[in-house]
């Protein structure tokens, strides 16, 4: 994997975030409780004098992992969180995986019109996902919350002034450029808080997390940060192999993000 400049990389995250609150009337950020969005927020505290400058959702579909509702809970108090729960029920959907995808965009789609939010902070990376490569910093959604990844912005010398169609919101994503190590290269220097799943326990531990329905964990003997570090120096497994959905094969996510999912 490519090693990049920490500091570089949280700067520009910094800047981001920064310019999102600035420009939008109503932000908000999801959270999964997952190391990517924790270490946003971590970002977004840095940024803002160690408070989390707006509210937090978690579309939650009420079979998360038991420690991840416990690191919501402490996370929430500790660092004094506006937290919004929001709730996706369960029904079959087009990535055959109903406690994920459209479902959550569902639920999405209703706290955000409930809240009027105009822009929402999201923790992709490019390096995750082909679709998701083809993100942009600001990447506007229209009121159906649809997606024209086939249309960008042009994003030069970090002018990030994409047009918002007024009834529907701006989707931001400040961690874009890093990669995985780096977001745990990351928790190590800033000391970020994470889900205990990530760490081995008899010889597996979740590199990915999703729910209880869609995520498997994967042989590892990672039990520390730095174990986890020298692992992903020389894996050649994806991040994403304990995920089970369908939606992970491109066809599926890329309809999938088309439609508004995360």
């Amino acid at each position: 994997m490519i090693k990049q400049n920490l500091g570089e990389l949280e700067e520009k995250s910094i800047y981001i975030i920064r310019e999102a609150k600035s420009h939008f009337k109503n932000v908000a950020a999801l959270w999964s409780m997952g190391k990517d969005s924790t270490a946003m927020l971590a970002i977004a505290r840095k940024a803002f004098l160690g408070k989390v400058p707006f509210p937090v959702i978690h579309i939650d579909n009420s079979i998360d992992f038991p420690e991840t509702y416990k690191f919501r809970e402490d996370i929430a108090k500790k660092w004094k969180l506006d937290l919004i729960v929001a709730e996706s029920k369960i029904n079959e959907e087009l990535s055959g995986f109903a406690c994920c995808g459209a479902n959550k965009t569902v639920a999405l789609k209703k706290v955000m019109n409930d809240y009027g939010f105009d822009a929402l902070i999201v923790s992709i990376r490019r390096d995750e996902h082909g679709i998701r490569s083809k993100e942009r910093v600001m990447s506007p959604r229209d009121e159906n919350f649809k997606w024209n990844y086939k249309n960008q912005p042009a994003e030069l010398w970090n002018d990030y002034s994409s047009k918002l169609d007024k009834k529907g919101h701006m989707r931001i994503h400040p961690l874009l450029d890093f990669n995985e190590i780096d977001i745990w290269n990351y928790i190590k220097k800033e000391h970020v808080p994470v889900n205990p799943l990530y760490f081995s326990r008899n010889g597996y531990r979740y590199r990915s997390l999703g729910c209880t329905n869609c995520t498997v964990p994967v042989k590892s003997n990672a039990k520390t940060v730095d174990e986890i570090i020298k692992e992903l120096e020389n894996t050649k497994i994806e991040e994403r192999s304990g995920r089970q959905q369908d939606k992970e094969k491109e066809r599926t996510m890329e309809r999938l993000r088309a439609f508004g999912y995360m």
